[in-house]
């Protein structure tokens, strides 16, 4: 049911949702950018390239990530009107699409950990987690959408979605964010251990040094996603905090959602899709540089990519 009011006792509820449109259309834009920035080179190592599950990870992960900064600007500019059964699909649909994305960048984790752990059981015991963590994330998230309700709000002709998440629904997102932190830890120690395992064999005299830096690039790539997760994973577990549920109309409670928003896109949306594109910046690089490209082995998620050259190779 539609509210309508001019009733001024509802400005600061005005002015708090004007202030979370701006930070929702800085999120949307900076995702956008990203993806306008590395287009030529998506193009390239993406497009142009042999298709494999890798391919299609990332074109999940990218094209859902612009889905998603466009839900968000649905849902958050007050200059766009939603029904209550269309404000439903559309978070329910946002909701669904984050627990998707970080079950498509796990399966990225995996491909990285097992091209750099070369072990079957490394790779059956990696997916019976990450199946483990996505199914009981996607219960919680769940749980969560049943609870939902939504209402607009036409407030001195500005629209807004009111959302009841229900009781208790700050505790359920951090159990959610959980269980996702708890996989991300494990991958980031799997690959410390094994890279730092690796450094040491290399310094010794040995004819790996093309290996040595491949892990290099996986590595930096890792801590750099990872960094971007853990500040996500503070803004998210910093809603148990009283403070700032105590007054949500003050402006660090209107601030603190948007700078969650910002981070959570980043680290999804940007910095997620670069963990395959930046691998395979990285070997087209060395297939450019390199004299002996037939003999140089590939860790690009064990698949071959493919640089066009003059001689088609």
């Amino acid at each position: 049911m539609t509210l309508v009011s001019n009733d001024p006792i509802w400005w600061p509820s005005i002015n708090s949702y004007r202030i979370a449109s701006y930070f929702v259309v800085a999120a949307s834009a900076g995702v956008m950018y990203d993806w306008v920035l590395t287009f030529g080179d998506e193009v390239e190592l993406i497009w142009r390239q042999h298709w494999s599950l890798m391919t299609g990870l990332y074109l999940s992960a990218r094209y859902l990530g612009i889905i998603y900064a466009i839900i968000g600007l649905l849902i958050y500019v007050p200059t766009i009107s939603l029904t209550d059964a269309v404000s439903h699909i559309v978070y329910v649909t946002s909701n669904s699409m984050i627990t998707v994305v970080n079950a498509i960048l796990g399966v990225i984790m995996i491909a990285r950990l097992h091209a750099m752990y070369q072990r079957r059981m490394m790779l059956i015991f990696l997916c019976a987690i990450l199946l483990s963590v996505t199914i009981a994330s996607g219960v919680t998230i769940t749980i969560i959408t049943m609870h939902m309700s939504e209402e607009e709000f036409v407030l001195s002709g500005t629209y807004q979605c009111y959302v009841n998440f229900g009781d208790n629904a700050n505790l359920s997102y951090s159990i959610y964010w959980m269980f996702i932190t708890a996989w991300e830890v494990l991958a980031l120690c799997l690959a410390i251990w094994i890279a730092v395992k690796h450094f040491r064999e290399l310094q010794r005299p040995s004819p790996g040094w093309i290996i040595g830096d491949c892990f290099m690039a996986l590595t930096k790539s890792h801590l750099v996603y990872f960094v971007s997760f853990v500040a996500v994973s503070c803004f998210n577990f910093g809603y148990l905090s009283p403070t700032i549920s105590a007054d949500p109309f003050s402006i660090g409670s209107q601030i603190y959602p948007g700078l969650t928003q910002i981070f959570l896109l980043v680290q999804l949306f940007v910095l997620g899709p670069r963990l395959i594109l930046s691998v395979r910046e990285y070997h087209a690089k060395r297939v450019a540089n390199s004299d002996a490209v037939s003999g140089m082995t590939s860790v690009s998620f064990q698949e071959r990519v493919y640089v066009p050259t003059s001689n088609n190779v």
